[in-house]
């Protein structure tokens, strides 16, 4: 039996059916069923029931899963649930009872054996801090030389050599001391902020006192955001290749402080963000504790903002107040509609054009091809300037005339098409009566990339603290990017001075 191609395909129209004597029109039903099947196995291929891979399977929530579930069978039955079947309740609490394992939760597993150090660290220096003045009164102490540490605590930190990094053992003092007044005060380590998160045993406290020191955290959480490398390969990397042995534990905490000590920072950069002429916007899914969500951007030419949350409009709000009064360049996604000054992204008709162009229909790709044609048209003429003068005649004029044409065929995507740029006409050719308008949404998309990849990799964040410490360090570092600046050196400020409750150092300005 031979596959149908495209071209036999468009030999086929209802005229041709009904020319068709029983026993061919059933010969050729059979080749069609043949194909259709083909294409619904190709549709439903994942990495489940074929050999694609993780990477290539569609974002489902659990709840448009279930929805799924009914439309195909009807009912709300689970496809693990047998049918019939009654779960079990517990009397006491009136909730259903699990009939395999419990869901673990994240972290050391009760009764589990530890994991602690084996030898001392050796430190190369130390540090003695010792109270200055008294609590009380004020008055300047002295230092007693023959007094011993009431506490003390080992730090690694990181420095950067001219040919490498080293890393640095420092044993830090703590001393007390007596104030002629008689009252005793202590030295301590400096606290800052802490994260609450709610239903967590212990929270985040940004303070001085911790293993790990600010670059060395900043390198952690580098390797993880930047580098899009996984906990326990970090574990192993810091093991192998600088002979600092941390916990997973500790690695995560380190991303997590490191990106809360970010977040004041990205919060000045949404205020930055209202000033600017021209900004980018685009979202893409992202799970967070497996639940769905979006990752949004925007990005200008020296500021990057990223944050997760709903698709709703009003989470829009978050990045775009009401005191931004530039031009805003994007898809066609519903949340946009409403802003006056707006650049609909060509980029992403065209996709929709050439798609047309492949249609088995001669009139719908021959349609599909004029569109085509025009949208880059219409972005030629902004990139050399060789725009029609005639205005009966500019492309504008022309893309108006054969989407208006569209609109009158029986085609669902050209339809659709046709429909979305007359919609949002001024949008689409904004960038022909503005030029300094861009054409497309690149900078957005190309943004997003990394977090793509990344969310491929990790299946998103656990929590809302993990994605708000993901977005601000991802905002910090490619605003740095943007700007040329180093953004290690002064990420490692940013967590030095909120260890010690400071405000954060000034944002840097492009170089």
């Amino acid at each position: 039996m031979n596959r149908l191609s495209k071209e036999d395909l468009a030999q086929m129209n209802r005229d041709y059916f009904q020319s068709l004597d029983k026993q061919k029109l059933v010969e050729v039903a059979g080749n069609l069923h043949t194909l259709a099947v083909e294409q619904l196995e190709k549709l439903e291929q994942n990495s489940s029931n074929s050999s694609l891979p993780p990477s290539s399977d569609q974002f489902k929530s659990p709840e448009k899963e279930r929805l799924q579930l009914v439309e195909e069978t009807g009912c709300e039955t689970s496809k693990t649930e047998p049918v019939g079947e009654e779960p079990e309740i517990l009397e006491e609490s009136g909730k259903l009872k699990s009939k395999g394992f419990e869901k673990k939760k994240p972290g050391k597993q009760k009764g589990a054996k530890g994991i602690w150090r084996t030898t001392p660290l050796v430190p190369s220096q130390t540090i003695s801090h010792h109270p200055e003045t008294c609590a009380s009164c004020n008055s300047p102490l002295e230092i007693n030389t023959s007094a011993k540490p009431y506490m003390g605590y080992y730090v690694l930190e990181l420095e950067k050599l001219e040919s490498g990094i080293e890393i640095v053992c420092t044993l830090h003092h703590y001393y007390q001391a007596t104030c002629s007044c008689g009252h005793h005060t202590v030295s301590k380590p400096q606290v800052g902020f802490v994260s609450v998160v709610e239903g967590r045993s212990k929270d985040l406290c940004l303070q001085e006192y911790g293993l790990v020191g600010p670059m060395l955290a900043t390198f952690i959480a580098t390797l993880a955001v930047r580098y899009r490398i996984s906990r326990p390969k970090i574990r192993e990397l810091l093991d192998d290749w600088v002979g600092v042995s941390l916990s997973v534990g500790t690695i995560d905490r380190c991303i997590r402080e490191v990106g809360i000590a970010c977040s004041p920072v990205v919060e000045e950069l949404i205020e930055e963000l209202q000033s600017a002429e021209i900004i980018h916007l685009d979202e893409t899914p992202w799970y967070e504790k497996g639940k769905y969500r979006w990752l949004w951007v925007a990005i200008t030419s020296t500021i990057a903002v990223f944050h997760i949350g709903s698709r709703r409009k009003e989470e829009l709000l978050r990045l775009i107040s009401h005191a931004f009064v530039g031009w805003l360049v994007t898809d066609g996604y519903g949340a946009y509609i409403s802003y006056p000054k707006r650049q609909h992204c060509l980029a992403h008709l065209i996709r929709k054009a050439i798609a047309l162009t492949e249609a088995v229909d001669k009139e719908v790709a021959d349609l599909g091809q004029w569109l085509l044609e025009e949208l880059r048209e219409l972005i030629h003429e902004l990139a050399t300037g060789d725009g029609d003068k005639d205005e009966t005649d500019s492309n504008p004029s022309r893309l108006y005339r054969v989407c208006r044409l569209a609109t009158g065929i029986e085609h669902k995507k050209l339809k659709a098409l046709a429909k979305e740029i007359l919609a949002d006409w001024d949008a689409v050719v904004a960038c022909f009566y503005h030029p300094q308008l861009p054409p497309t949404n690149n900078e957005a998309e190309r943004a997003l990339r990394h977090a793509v990849i990344a969310r491929r990799i990790s299946y998103g964040t656990r929590s809302s603290e993990g994605s708000l410490a993901y977005c601000s360090l991802l905002s910090v570092i490619e605003t740095c990017r943007l700007r040329k600046v180093d953004p290690w050196a002064y990420i490692a400020m940013i967590l030095t001075q909120a260890r010690r409750g400071i405000k954060h150092p000034p944002i840097p300005v492009a170089s």
